[in-house]
Formats: structure tokens, C-alpha cells, sequence
């Protein structure tokens, strides 16, 4: 059985997810995503929203070939943590890249694509991925 998520949340979720909305702790200065009410290492609720850097690199990388029922037309694909340009740890599927081309340090930036389908009329979910930086070189 497929996971159904509710049209309002996905609507609350909207920006956070579209513009790469982190969190940044007023007390002990780290900041992470997604964006939550309290700070993850300090459990301080005086945080506030920040745009996060849309460029950084890969930090470790998996590649999934027996994914949930849900994204089984997207496997193989990649998940990876990149380290953003300012040192936030994002957790992130790779996409605009074959698995094999893939390798840690890699540069990527974010790019805006679809997450998933619930069905032909179910709610289409889109957010951030990380694409390879084509270099000009």
C-alpha cells in the first residue's frame, strides 16, 4: 500500500519545498533542512527561515534498484547527502545523470522537479533535486 499524502499539507509544504527553505538556530548558529519549529542539535525553538545556497557538493551517495512500490518507474535512481555551499547537509535524490557517472564531491546544483504521482487523479508533488553542474570549461 502506497503512502497518500492530503492536498492541504502538500500546499503548506509548497514554498519550503520549491525554494529550498532551510532553518538557521539564533542560539547555536546551525542551520539544516528541511526547515523545522526547533533546532535539531540545540532543540532551541528560536529559529528562522533562510534561503539555502542551490549549489554544493555530494557527500555520500546510494543507488536504489528495489525502491518503494511508489517510485519503482524512477529506479534506478540516486539518493545522496550534498553539502550545500554554506555547509548544510541536505538529503537529495541526483537526477539529469546515470548512476555510474555519479561520485562524491561532485558538484550539483538544485533544480525543480516532479517527486511523485499518486495515481492518474491524485496530487502531483513537485520540489528540489540535484542535478551535475555542467562546467563551461
Amino acid at each position: 500500500m502506497s503512502y497518500m499524502r492530503s492536498v492541504p499539507r502538500v500546499w503548506r509544504e509548497r514554498i519550503i519545498k520549491y525554494r529550498l527553505i532551510g532553518g538557521a538556530c539564533k542560539d547555536c548558529g546551525k542551520t539544516f533542512y528541511p526547515y523545522r519549529k526547533a533546532c535539531p542539535v540545540c532543540g532551541s525553538e528560536n529559529v528562522e527561515q533562510k534561503k539555502l545556497p542551490e549549489t554544493g557538493v555530494i557527500e555520500t551517495f546510494s543507488v536504489v534498484r528495489s525502491p518503494p512500490t511508489e517510485f519503482v518507474s524512477q529506479a534506478p535512481y540516486i539518493v545522496a547527502i550534498v553539502r550545500l555551499d554554506d555547509g548544510t547537509l541536505v538529503p537529495a535524490q541526483i537526477t539529469d545523470v546515470e548512476p555510474d557517472e555519479v561520485r562524491e564531491g561532485m558538484r550539483v546544483e538544485a533544480v525543480f522537479r516532479k517527486y511523485r504521482e499518486q495515481g492518474e487523479k491524485g496530487i502531483i508533488e513537485y520540489g528540489i533535486k540535484f542535478r551535475p553542474v555542467v562546467s563551461n570549461e
